[in-house]
């Protein structure tokens, strides 16, 4: 065929629509992000896309950088073959199978302050910012336990509304913020993302996240009570979100500016990390509940700090009490479901009752620290939606690697 006549006959096809927003988008509030950038996050949880997508939030959404500075941390290296092998469902498994079942896109492996094993895949490297989901709720906690010692927060035990009154005569007032650090707050938040028919928390990404047209902390504003504060733990993102308010507030600055002042500097951390926003500059804040993003050797130095008791780089980062306080069981784990985080502390999964914690993020994104073996893993994933097997399967790696002894 001729340029001519193919010219021709393209002249005379339909012209392609424009992506459209599906219904459960379209509803509400018009957003002035773009339509394709909306579906684009609308699917960036997809299976088939998330080990593309979850290191490249900077592409999606407005970010906010937490900067790092100085001579990084250096973490030394003691390299070893990964021959750790465990069992799971009745059958043994090698480190390589772990990594393909498991949905890995890179695992880093620490034991006793040294690097022994660090592995990138799918096109991921050592500059790759993957996001930590909900690992940054343990961020948010470690910023909490720099306010306190500063004086910042005065008590734990104070109530929230005395340093957020917006949130008196709701839900959260009577919340203290230990109550809210345990996700024990009793307000009504049930986090469940059924898209198709969404509730309060699906409706609250994707306006704040997918469309921009709220801020995620805002419902904290007219969510009401189903508990009395203290009674019942429920774990919710909100919770998080009032506490990144709560840390803005106190510190009279950013969140990503306090990140960077009080944890990444004097981390030494070794490049910047960046929150998502949860809207446009000047608006946004940063999503405190789910929305930082690092490096895996950054990931592994607050591990390594935990694991020191808050101690990082020739320095003490972190109060050690807080780091104590902060991961001590407020709901013990249930040992009648292995492998899966069930107990819970300050913002911290616990996996048994051992004396073990993690941080834990949606679709597979794990900070493991064990202090009895002086054991550091960070797992970052692109587990498929709704599939909680390979969580499992993680917590009896982790265990397995925790009493493996690198030759």
């Amino acid at each position: 065929m001729s340029f001519a006549a193919g010219a021709m006959c393209a002249a005379v096809q339909p012209a392609s629509a424009q992506q459209t927003l599906p219904a459960v988008l379209a509803d509400g509030p018009p957003s002035a992000v773009p339509v394709a950038v909306q579906i684009a996050r609308w699917h960036m949880l997809d299976g088939d896309i998330n080990s593309l997508t979850f290191r490249s939030m900077d592409r999606l959404f407005t970010t906010r950088t937490v900067a790092h500075a100085g001579t990084p941390w250096r973490l030394p290296r003691a390299d070893a073959p990964l021959d750790v092998s465990y069992t799971f469902g009745g059958k043994r498994y090698t480190a390589q199978d772990f990594l393909d079942r498991t949905y890995t896109n890179a695992l880093l492996v620490m034991k006793d302050g040294k690097i022994v094993s660090e592995i990138y895949r799918n096109n991921s490297d050592e500059n790759s910012r993957f996001i930590g989901w909900s690992m940054t709720k343990s961020v948010t906690s470690l910023l909490v336990g720099c306010a306190l010692a500063e004086g910042r927060i005065k008590s734990l035990d104070d109530n929230i509304t005395t340093y957020l009154p917006e949130l008196k005569g709701g839900g959260y007032d009577g919340a203290t913020i230990r109550q809210i650090l345990q996700m024990r707050s009793g307000v009504d938040y049930e986090e469940r993302y059924d898209f198709a028919n969404p509730g309060i928390a699906a409706r609250n990404h994707i306006d704040a996240l997918v469309k921009n047209v709220a801020r995620f902390a805002d419902a904290a504003r007219t969510v009401k009570r189903l508990h009395e504060p203290g009674s019942v733990f429920q774990y919710k993102t909100l919770d998080t979100a009032v506490l990144g308010w709560l840390i803005e507030r106190v510190s009279g600055t950013t969140v990503a500016a306090y990140t960077a002042q009080k944890l990444w500097e004097p981390l030494g951390a070794e490049q910047d990390g960046f929150y998502i926003m949860d809207g446009q500059p000047g608006t946004g804040r940063e999503f405190s509940g789910a929305g930082f993003n690092a490096t895996l050797r950054d990931y592994g130095r607050i591990g390594q700090m935990m694991l020191d008791g808050g101690r990082a780089n020739g320095r003490q980062v972190v109060p050690a009490d807080w780091v104590r306080t902060s991961t001590a069981p407020s709901t013990p784990a249930d040992p009648s479901v292995p492998g899966m985080p069930t107990g819970y502390a300050m913002q911290w999964w616990l996996l048994d009752n051992s004396g073990a914690y993690s941080a834990v993020g949606l679709q597979g994104q794990f900070i493991y620290v064990d202090p009895r073996s002086r054991t550091v893993v960070v797992k970052i994933s692109y587990f498929p939606p709704g599939d909680e097997k390979p969580t499992a399967e993680t917590g009896a790696f982790l265990k397995a690697v925790s009493a493996w002894s690198p030759k």
